[in-house]
């Protein structure tokens, strides 16, 4: 057997191992999440500029305080159980196949992992103070300029171990080459990380963060392996495994929701995964749903505050379809296809050299 047939065993066996783990303890986290009642006691009324948000209200006032949040810890805490799981099992085991599964690497997975972690935790903390309506929104919750701060505050330190530990200077044009842009590369790190972040606000309609998520984690794990960072492409496919397991239970109608811990963690771990790809410039194709989602919310806030009108019923974009009727079910699904379709043409833009 070659080692390329090795290393895609490897990333499969991960992935469904990671599911199966998912699934087996999904009921646990379920009967936790609903035994305290972890869900918010209210919908957020109020926009990110403080202001009213009547239309939003009306779609979220009962659907967000009939399931739980913070599902996210599922995803969260099986991608960690596996990474260190395997890792443990090679330290005890002589077996040559245990040994093959171990894909903690520090060149390749100890960021992603670090930051996954650090963002999953602040999100955690966001859904605890809004579950109790503790905070600076109506619904409670981290406020705005202090999430944005924290994940200013991961992007600095992740960037620090990319510019000088891994000395990145460089950016990859698919079918051109690298482009050396010093210490431009810094604040263009930054404003990745919190550019992913924003797109974060995809989530909001059962299964549709965890299809989209799934799909894009998928596609840079094809392009790390096509790169032979397979350690990296297993973590990517460890995700996925959890976050399908994930979405078994948040399709229509939803048993929990991901929360802040899901969202913060996938959305700054996907922009550290795309500059260990040197993919940067593929995230806003593989990524377009996102950029979709938050460009939408900056054109309605600057609407607003320049004319003094929306120019949505509601924002994210996803809202405003669902606001002008379109059932969540057929948002959901032609959103799945969308990013699907973006995935590929992405991931074979990234395939070039």
């Amino acid at each position: 057997m070659s080692l390329l047939h090795i290393q895609v065993i490897k990333i499969l066996f991960l992935m469904v191992f990671s599911a199966f783990v998912a699934f087996l303890w999904a009921p646990l986290l379920t009967r936790f999440l609903y035994k305290y009642k972890l869900w918010r006691k209210s919908a957020r009324a109020t926009s990110i500029d403080g202001k009213p948000a009547p239309v939003f209200y009306n779609l979220h006032k009962d659907r967000e305080t009939r399931a739980p949040r913070m599902a996210g810890l599922l995803i969260f805490l099986t991608t960690i159980f596996t990474a260190f799981f395997f890792s443990f099992l090679t330290k005890i085991s002589d077996n040559l196949w245990l040994n093959k599964l171990d894909f903690l690497s520090r060149d390749q997975t100890w960021i992603p992992l670090a930051v996954l972690t650090a963002a999953s935790l602040v999100g955690l903390a966001d859904d605890v103070l809004q579950i109790f309506g503790k905070g600076k929104y109506t619904a409670g919750g981290i406020k705005f300029s202090r999430r944005l701060l924290a994940v200013f505050l991961i992007a600095i330190i992740a960037v620090s171990w990319f510019y000088f530990k891994l000395e990145s200077r460089a950016l990859h044009i698919p079918g051109f080459g690298d482009w050396e842009i010093g210490f431009w590369y810094i604040p263009l790190f930054i404003l990745v990380v919190l550019a992913c972040w924003s797109g974060g606000a995809i989530d909001g309609l059962d299964g549709l963060a965890g299809g989209v998520f799934a799909i894009i984690f998928t596609s840079f794990s094809i392009i790390a392996f096509s790169q032979h960072q397979y350690n990296l492409a297993a973590f990517c496919a460890v995700l996925v495994g959890a976050i399908l397991a994930f979405l078994w239970f948040n399709i229509p109608p939803a048993r929990f929701y991901m929360g802040e811990v899901g969202i913060m963690g996938l959305t700054c771990t996907l922009a550290i995964v795309s500059f260990l790809t040197n993919s940067v410039l593929l995230l806003p194709i593989i990524g377009g749903l996102l950029v979709l989602e938050s460009g939408s919310i900056i054109l309605q806030l600057s609407f607003k505050k320049i004319f003094g009108k929306k120019i949505f019923l509601c924002a994210p974009f996803h809202h405003h379809l669902e606001a002008k009727g379109w059932p969540p079910e057929k948002i959901t699904m032609r959103f799945w296809i969308l990013g699907l379709i973006l995935a590929i043409i992405g991931t074979i833009i990234g395939l070039l050299k």
